[in-house]
């Protein structure tokens, strides 16, 4: 019996657009560009869970988990808050697969959360060293994010997935999209998109999928020292 129904996120108006947070059963995606606040989205999702009772698996895969960050978003909790946090450090993106193929392992019946950040990490690494791979090493990731997706409907938790971007050029002009987009956005149940605005500290956040309404709502949201808040104009 799981502890929660949904993962909250602690911002107000995306709570709302998400219908009170992440779904359990369910992959959702973050991707953005740096600085968009994608690592303290996932570390605010995994403080929510644990609040809530529940445990995380937070698989660190390009080493951006911060104890101190950590210890600014649970802020008095911290202590009760890392003992239902589990973390992972794959090296490469073959420890990656690892973990993602024993996770059924690591899951109890108190787990409600699996975060991975970032999936795309090592992938990327290895499309850089061996081109000639990449039809191989996009296989893969499709693989690893379909046992994901199998994993968060059998065990029943909320798997949360975030990914860098890269650029592409659209009627000649240039946006970004997440890296392997078509693979990690044809798994994904929610994606949500980080964009920086024109303010310092303020991002937009942008839900463009979630399950079958594909209509994109926006909200703005603040990055502070204790973590993301809606951003009230």
């Amino acid at each position: 019996m799981k502890l929660l129904e949904v993962i909250p996120t602690g911002c107000g108006r995306l709570d709302e657009i998400l219908d009170g947070g992440l779904p359990l059963s369910s992959v959702s995606l973050i991707y953005g560009e740096a600085e968009t606040a994608k690592t303290t989205l996932a570390m605010q999702c995994a403080v929510n869970c644990a609040r809530g009772g529940a445990k995380v698996l937070f698989v660190d895969c390009d080493g951006t988990f911060s104890p101190r960050r950590l210890s600014q978003i649970a802020s008095e909790d911290v202590e009760k808050i890392a003992e239902h946090i589990v973390l992972a450090r794959p090296k490469d993106f073959r420890e990656q697969a690892t973990i993602i193929d024993q996770l059924a392992n690591y899951l109890t019946k108190d787990f409600s959360l699996a975060v991975f950040d970032t999936i795309t990490h090592f992938y990327r690494l290895e499309v850089a060293e061996k081109p000639e791979k990449t039809f191989e090493l996009n296989r893969e990731l499709n693989r690893q994010l379909a046992w994901l997706a199998q994993i968060a409907k059998t065990h029943k938790i909320a798997v949360l997935i975030v990914s860098q971007v890269r650029s592409v050029f659209e009627n000649t002009q240039v946006a970004v999209e997440p890296v392997a987009t078509r693979v990690l956005k044809f798994w994904a149940d929610v994606i949500i998109a980080l964009k920086p605005t024109e303010k310092p500290k303020i991002v937009e956040a942008v839900v463009e999928k979630k399950g079958a309404k594909k209509q994109p709502i926006s909200c703005l949201m603040k990055i502070s020292l204790t973590g993301l808040s809606e951003h009230i104009t």
